[in-house]
């Protein structure tokens, strides 16, 4: 399943991990999402939202 916030379209953002030693090895930040049931057009309907957009209120949960 892809990581995406279904609202927002907010997904991964990629960069290096560098070692002491001064190695990169290519790493990932996954976005925190959320499985909610969610208020659209009237109808509860299951999204999965990062938390960023739970915490600011763009999604009316029910």
């Amino acid at each position: 399943m892809a990581q995406k916030c279904d609202l927002c379209g907010k997904g991964p953002q990629f960069g290096n991990n560098i070692s002491h030693a001064h190695n990169t090895t290519r790493r990932r930040w996954n976005v925190n999402l959320r499985p909610v049931k969610a208020q659209v057009n009237g109808a509860s309907k299951r999204m999965r939202v990062c938390t960023s957009c739970i915490k600011t209120g763009k999604i009316i949960k029910g």
